[in-house]
Parts: structure tokens; C-alpha cells; sequence
């Protein structure tokens, strides 16, 4: 491989998959909606193209002569309100983005899916979950985020089935410098600002987003067509990781223990407000977080997860750095 496209340049983790393109010798073009959006990433040699990904024509034009593209700018429903239009719209987009590669003759397609499309192993199986098991549709309530990333997931599969060059990889909870969205940062935010007073009981799973962009770019190089891969780092409880960040910042850890119920009811609060609801989006299936196995992640594409303490000092100091967080004194450095 030596040219890379990656859509979603200007994201979290579509920077740093263009950041480790670059580090592995390959040009690097980014596709941006807005002319002068460039991420955390405007420090990079890339060359930045403009384009919507309704516009398929146009994307096909911008992939000719690509040789991977890396597809990390997946629909993102900001509400669970009309879940089968946005389901809809989902999928019409991604058809478009795999019918414009398919048309430019790309050689390998990695699309970044979410954990929310593995399901849970069998009862029996007495097991983590990993690539075997899959996302139920419907069973989390009015979640348009679950049903779009199955469905989207689900065309990429299709596509890789017929013949096209596609490989699934399924990000874990991303953390990490770099995060200009705040799309997991919140957190970091909260806690580090003293806002994170109590926990819930559930089980995570978190990776570095670097570790996470080497894990693309390695399934670009020997992934296998059609395949999903898991890329984790951490299982842990979300007290144990509220504490970790906690003392990474210098800050006390929650205290208070909050049953899931009352999460429930704040979802269904959530759902009665108008405008987005990103509160329901990612509480909404509480009960359904859970841990993961990674090893055929780790053992086919080389994934190797960096301590836990490294990720959120690089986090939150990066955070402190660009400003989102003011410095701290205790902050563990």
C-alpha cells in the first residue's frame, strides 16, 4: 500500500488513523465536509480534499488512484427519535461510500464499526464476548444508535461477501489525546472537573486511539476480507475507571453508587426533551455493557494495549494542553 484515503479525517480516531498512515510511509489525502476543518491534525502532511458523503460521484472521483481507504466518518444519529428514517439514511450512505470505492477500484476497504454491533455469547458459553457474536436488532429499546451501526456494519459484511475488499474493525470506548469533539473526553472532563460524583454498575472496555489507529492500518496490510475484529484494551468495571481517571487528575474519586434503574429513568427523562440526546444514546443499553475478548485482534493484527494510566495521562494532558481543562496541581504527571 502506498496511497490512503481516509474519510473522517478531521474525527478522533480518523486522525490518528491518518497520523499512523503516515508514519508507515504511505500519502495520506483526508476528505473534509468543511473547507477549513482540519481535526487535531493540521500538523500533517496530508492532502485535504472536500467532499459530503452523499456525493457519490464525487467520492469516486476522490478515491481514484487510492489504494485503501480508511472509512471512519460512519452516520451518527444524535437521538434515538424516527429510528427507521435514520436507519434509512444510514444505510443510503454507506451503499454510496462501498458503490464509490467499488468503482474506483480500491484494494482494501477498512471500516470502523463500533462494540455496539457484538452481541452477547450464549449463556452457556461461559466466555467474553468477541467477533462470534452479534448485535440483536431491536433489543435495546429505541436505540437508533445500535440499529444504525448494526445495519451499517451489516453492508459492509454484505459487500465483503460479494467479492469487495472490506474489513470490519469494532473500537471499544476510545480514549486519548486528541479527541477534538469531546467524543469520549466528556468524561474526562466531568471527572477531572470535579463534576463525577457517582458511579454505576457496569462493565467496560477501553483502548487507546492509538493503539486503535495501528490496528487499522495493520488490517489494511494483513487483515482478512470480510472478517470483524474487536480492538480493546481494558476490561474494567465504570468504577474502577472513574477512580483510575480520577487520580490521573488529581481530583477525588465518585463516591456514591447509583442503581441502574435510576439510569433508566434518566434515559426515559432524556427521551421527553427536545433536541439531541446523547444522554440516551449510549446509556440507553446499559445492561448490555459488558467486557470483550480481543485476542484474534491481538493475534492477527498485532494488537498490544498500552497501560491504562498512560492513555489518560496522555488524554488528560493533552485536554490541559489545548485548554478544555484548566491546569490542576495534583494532576499526576
Amino acid at each position: 500500500m502506498n496511497r490512503a484515503m481516509v474519510l473522517g479525517a478531521t474525527g478522533f480516531i480518523g486522525g490518528h488513523v491518518a497520523r499512523a498512515a503516515l508514519a508507515e510511509g504511505w500519502s495520506v489525502t483526508g476528505v473534509r465536509r468543511r473547507p477549513d476543518s482540519v481535526g487535531n491534525i493540521g500538523d500533517l502532511p496530508i492532502e485535504w480534499l472536500q467532499a459530503d458523503l452523499q456525493e457519490e460521484s464525487r467520492l469516486r472521483s476522490a478515491m481514484a488512484g487510492a489504494e485503501v481507504v480508511f472509512h471512519a466518518a460512519g452516520y451518527y444519529p444524535h437521538s434515538s427519535r424516527h429510528v427507521a428514517d435514520q436507519v434509512a439514511d444510514a444505510v443510503g450512505q454507506t451503499r454510496g461510500v462501498l458503490q464509490a470505492a467499488r468503482l474506483a477500484g480500491v484494494r482494501r476497504f477498512i471500516y470502523t464499526s463500533s462494540l455496539t454491533t457484538i452481541g452477547r455469547p450464549p449463556a452457556d458459553a461461559a466466555r467474553l464476548a468477541d467477533e462470534r457474536d452479534h448485535y440483536l436488532p431491536g433489543s435495546v429499546a429505541r436505540s437508533a444508535y445500535y440499529e444504525c451501526k448494526y445495519a451499517m456494519e451489516s453492508e459492509v459484511l454484505r459487500a465483503a461477501a460479494a467479492g469487495f475488499p472490506a474489513i470490519v474493525l469494532n473500537p471499544t470506548a476510545v480514549l486519548g489525546p486528541g479527541d477534538v469533539h469531546l467524543t469520549m473526553a466528556r468524561i474526562l472532563v466531568a471527572l477531572a472537573g470535579g463534576r463525577g460524583l457517582a458511579w454505576f454498575p457496569a462493565e467496560t472496555n477501553v483502548v487507546d486511539v492509538r493503539d486503535c489507529a495501528a490496528a487499522h492500518v495493520a488490517a489494511a496490510l494483513r487483515g482478512r476480507v470480510g472478517e470483524r475484529y474487536l480492538i480493546g484494551g481494558h476490561n474494567l468495571t465504570v468504577r474502577d475507571l472513574m477512580q483510575e481517571i480520577a487520580e490521573v487528575c488529581g481530583v477525588p474519586a465518585p463516591r456514591w453508587r447509583v442503581p441502574v434503574g435510576v439510569i433508566d429513568t434518566l434515559v426515559r427523562f432524556g427521551d421527553l426533551l427536545p433536541g439531541p440526546n446523547q444522554l440516551g444514546n449510549h446509556l440507553r443499553a446499559v445492561h448490555a455493557w459488558q467486557g470483550y475478548d480481543c485476542a484474534k485482534a491481538a493475534s492477527e493484527l498485532g494488537l498490544a494495549p498500552r497501560p491504562l494510566a498512560e492513555t489518560l495521562q496522555a488524554a488528560i494532558g493533552w485536554l490541559r494542553a489545548t485548554g478544555y481543562l484548566a491546569p490542576h496541581p495534583n494532576m499526576v504527571r
